[in-house]
């Protein structure tokens, strides 16, 4: 039994190598193709190794092979290469002295295998495989902007990704917060499709449906494509989306801006929040103090109630409602408490204290708060802090200390937060003079702007000796100003002018002396052409004397004054006239560049007024007034400006 099994083998593998030998088709073991990869748009280089050895490509063939059947497509014939007619046949050329074939602008309708066939010295045939690739485009996701219910019962869909014109299939793979996403039944549900374009290209589509729960309102997601190159392995991500997703309110809750202690004219957001998606429907509440119930606050936006500027009568008990709209189900918030911090009204007493000289006074300031106060007194001219302390005492008062006085309660806690309030001091007495005497450089027929300024208690009037335009204006309630428009005659440079200041303890007065101005005597320097004057006053002359009595200058001593004037005009004018007389013969070597104009055109002589002010404060004046009335008058300490130009 073991023989003929023994000759049963041999026959049956004697069989075999003949018909291996006789070379019959679908019997011999082909061995694997040669795996030539290339890009799409590039040059594929297709070697036919039959040869390698021998060197003769003298009579090779060139075959593609799609579904099992072969086409001629490129012929070599004694070193000579010629393409057949079809899809190749401009795209073909040799290489490397005919050992291979060049394959131009590869497309993925080219991934097939080609085969190149010799015939001489025996019939022998070398397999190529050639693959394609193109890497996609990047890709473009698009999230879901109606969003997702939490309390869906199957997975909603998420986001959509596309991977456009790739070679082959790109594989693509999800990721939430940076983990991937893989199958899940009921959960996580990944769909995707592809579409063959034109050109052989895929176009890829991804849907991801999952579902999604509270957690997930800030979920980072995002698609990765994975293809490959001859190159290697690579990828590419999109960008990362969010979803909106709906859960229901399970808190409500109120916040204030800004956060801290609040005071009276700031601006105040009492703000509902909910930890649900979408938000409630809120409304604000404050509770009522006299009937204890809640009183809707009108808002001008859903949840935000603006208090500006905020008042103590905003502090109170605060509450927030918040209607879900899909469940009509009302939460309430926790109530809170808001106190707006103030400072009332200050109030000072006595309030318009009026004190004699040399008695003493005491200020009194009193004022409420929500938090404890710091009082202190300034002095309102000077700003100075006389006193820390509500209380203020004066004492062995002076005029000098008749004044605004100021209180101010603030609260140390709470930077900004402060009330003033303003008392005026009164110092019985007759009126002060801002100055006794001063005499005025003017022009004849010039209109002249004067003033007076005078204080006292009680206030006082003033009165002027010519006749004029004359006006009041009070400074502060014990200090007034007052200014005469009057032309300038020659029986005004006779008598002057005199301001009087009366009220009922007393008057006094100031004395203006006009003296006339020649404008051709004057040089450049002199002190009236730009503008000073000078102020003089007896040195017996009482600078605030209550008496009424007072001798004007004696007309004659003026016309001496007028005399000497006129005198050098006369010698000037002659003198001038010399002087022109030699110019004109050609005595005088001297040319017109070393003249010098003297006089004032002629446009400008009408121009002059004269303006007199003062500028002191109740405070200078009060140093001019003693208890005896001896000291001297601000004219004897200095000179004043006057404006000759208008």
């Amino acid at each position: 039994m073991g023989l003929p099994r023994l000759i049963c083998a041999f026959l049956l593998y004697a069989c075999c190598c003949c018909r291996r030998a006789a070379g019959v088709p679908g019997e011999a073991e082909q061995p694997a193709p040669e795996l030539v990869e290339v890009e799409v748009g590039s040059t594929a280089l297709l070697k036919c190794s039959l040869f390698q050895s021998q060197g003769n490509f003298s009579h090779v063939d060139w075959f593609s092979v799609h579904k099992e059947k072969r086409v001629l497509i490129f012929r070599v014939r004694q070193g000579q290469g010629q393409s057949e007619p079809g899809e190749y046949q401009h795209r073909l050329s040799l290489q490397d002295r005919g050992a291979t074939l060049a394959l131009t602008q590869v497309t993925p309708h080219d991934e097939r295998i080609f085969l190149c066939q010799g015939k001489r010295p025996r019939s022998q045939e070398h397999r190529i495989q050639l693959r394609v690739y193109k890497a996609p485009e990047e890709p473009n996701i698009q999230a879901n902007a109606l969003g997702i219910p939490v309390n869906s019962k199957e997975p909603s869909e998420v986001a959509t990704c596309v991977g456009r014109n790739g070679y082959p299939i790109p594989q693509v793979i999800w990721y939430k917060n940076g983990r991937p996403l893989k199958e899940e039944k009921n959960r996580v549900h990944i769909q995707s499709s592809q579409t063959v374009e034109s050109s052989g290209l895929y176009t890829l589509q991804s849907i991801l449906k999952a579902q999604l729960v509270k957690e997930d309102k800030d979920a980072q997601f995002y698609c990765e494509l994975n293809y490959r190159l001859p190159s290697g392995n690579h990828m590419k991500e999109s960008r990362e989306v969010t979803v909106p997703v709906f859960y229901p309110t399970e808190k409500v809750w109120l916040e204030v801006e800004p956060v801290g202690m609040l005071k009276e004219g700031d601006r105040v957001e009492i703000r509902c929040l909910a930890d649900g998606n979408p938000p409630p429907h809120f409304s604000i509440s404050k509770q009522n103090l006299s009937t204890r119930e809640a009183e809707e606050e009108t808002t001008v936006d859903n949840g935000v109630l603006v208090l500006e500027p905020a008042r103590k009568e905003h502090s109170g008990l605060y509450e927030c409602q918040g209607l879900d709209l899909d469940t009509m189900i009302s939460l309430p918030s926790e109530a809170q408490e808001l106190l707006v911090n103030y400072v009332s009204d200050v109030q000072v007493s006595p309030a318009d204290p009026e004190r004699q000289e040399g008695s003493s006074l005491t200020l009194t300031c009193e004022a409420e708060s929500s938090q404890a106060l710091e009082f202190q007194w300034l002095r309102e001219e000077t700003g100075q802090v006389l006193e820390r302390g509500s209380v203020l005492r004066l004492h062995n008062l002076k005029r000098e200390a008749g004044g605004g006085y100021r209180c101010m309660a603030s609260v140390p806690s709470i930077p900004g937060l402060n009330r003033t309030q303003l008392v005026n001091v009164a110092i019985f007495g007759p009126p002060w003079m801002a100055f006794k005497e001063r005499k005025l450089w003017v022009k004849e027929n010039t209109v002249l702007n004067l003033s007076c300024e005078a204080s006292g208690h009680p206030r006082p009037t003033i009165s002027w000796n010519v006749n004029g335009t004359a006006s009041e204006q009070d400074q502060d309630p014990q200090r007034v100003l007052s200014t005469l428009n009057v032309l300038v005659t020659p029986e005004l440079l006779k008598t002057g002018v005199e301001c009087t200041a009366s009220n009922d303890l007393g008057k006094n007065t100031s004395v203006l002396f006009l003296e006339l101005v020649n404008l051709t005597t004057l040089t450049p320097d002199s002190n009236t052409t730009t503008g000073l004057s000078t102020s003089t006053a007896s040195p017996h002359t009482k600078a605030n004397s209550t008496s009424t009595e007072r001798k004007l200058p004696e007309p004659e001593s003026q016309g001496v004054v007028i005399v000497a004037v006129i005198v050098c005009i006369l010698v000037l004018a002659v003198l001038g006239a010399i002087l022109y007389f030699l110019y004109k013969k050609g005595k005088l070597p001297c040319g017109r560049s070393g003249k010098q104009e003297i006089t004032l055109p002629p446009s400008r002589k009408s121009e002059f007024v004269v303006e007199v002010k003062s500028d002191k404060l109740p405070e200078e004046m009060g140093l001019l007034q003693g208890s005896s009335g001896d000291k001297r008058a601000p004219g004897d300490q200095g000179e004043k400006y006057i404006d000759l130009r208008h």
